[in-house]
């Protein structure tokens, strides 16, 4: 069998095309609540999660580790691989890496919910989180969006330096704040503050377990992207915030099952599950109507996306061996 590395998957389907991927699998009537819930096994370094899915030509799994430990022993938080098979004979077709997969997809998801849900003329982008996949999201948020400036919140001041450095790279006008989850000293939260308050975009993308800012900061009509949990019990996004939005999930069934963003309202009583205003294909479709506060996309990583895009992969790599 063939296996396409990171580099191969990069460019055999950059962001801007696995957006386009996605929205053309759901509005050819791929449904997000078929897909097979994942097991997640809890291990003594993290997580294994096992993420099958079929639709179309293609089944396939991916294999993916989540290791809490690893990037302070210089290695990712997130490994693993995929394994794509014939749709018909269930044939083994290709491999392919399973993180850079997850890198790859992610941000698209996040993008393509942004594409119908955020403002034309989005141009301000805070960003909370300094690794793969808030990069991703600087780079596909951009794809979709006309960003011209990023303020990027992380912890480590290297990684927020070396961060900042590759958006001003890309011609981003980058401003770096150094905090947590709203942990700062009080000049810096006022200047984080004063950011949110003005951002059209807001991508969080962290290891957080619990809120990273105070809902009521987001203005009437900026777009929040949630992605960095999946667990019934962790949270970036709090209460308010989720409240005061439209809120939009990839899928009910996963969001009502592992997003916190979201369990942990309903649990507390803040919202009800008619909160949620639909699925990734409801938005898609046009079903759904957003309010006069802000708007939330709350992700937290299916197995259809992965299937998708390694497909498109597989197909590319394919044609250009002919």
């Amino acid at each position: 069998m063939d296996h396409l590395d990171a580099a191969a998957i990069e460019r055999l389907v950059p962001v801007a095309r696995a957006v386009q991927i996605l929205e053309d699998a759901l509005r050819a009537g791929l449904d997000p609540e078929a897909t097979p819930r994942r097991p997640v096994v809890e291990l003594p370094a993290g997580q294994l999660l096992l993420m099958p899915a079929a639709a179309g030509r293609y089944a396939g799994i991916k294999a993916v580790t989540v290791a809490p430990g690893n990037p302070g022993r210089g290695l990712p938080r997130i490994q693993g691989t995929y394994l794509l098979f014939d749709g018909d004979t269930l044939a083994p077709l290709a491999t392919l890496d399973g993180g850079a997969l997850t890198s790859s997809r992610t941000p698209a998801v996040s993008a393509l919910a942004v594409r119908h849900l955020a403002g034309p003329d989005a141009r301000e982008l805070v960003v909370f989180g300094t690794g793969p996949q808030a990069w991703g999201h600087v780079v596909a948020l951009g794809a979709v969006r006309p960003v011209e400036r990023v303020t990027v919140v992380g912890r480590d001041p290297g990684r927020l330096e070396d961060f900042a450095a590759r958006c001003r790279a890309r011609g981003l006008t980058t401003r770096a704040l150094r905090g947590g989850a709203w942990d700062g000293d009080r000049a810096a939260r006022e200047e984080l503050a004063e950011a949110l308050s003005r951002a059209d975009l807001i991508a969080c993308c962290t290891t957080a377990r619990e809120p990273l800012f105070p809902g009521k900061l987001p203005r009437d009509g900026a777009t929040v992207v949630a992605i960095g949990s999946h667990e019934p019990d962790a949270r970036e996004l709090d209460g308010d915030l989720i409240a005061r939005a439209t809120v939009v999930v990839e899928a009910r069934s996963a969001a009502l099952a592992e997003a916190g963003d979201v369990v942990v309202p309903i649990r507390h009583g803040t919202i009800t599950t008619g909160h949620l205003a639909g699925n990734l294909a409801d938005l898609i479709a046009g079903r759904v109507r957003t309010g006069p506060g802000p708007r939330v996309f709350k992700g937290t990583g299916m197995a259809w996306e992965d299937l998708v895009v390694a497909a498109a992969a597989y197909e590319a790599w394919n044609a250009g061996k002919g």
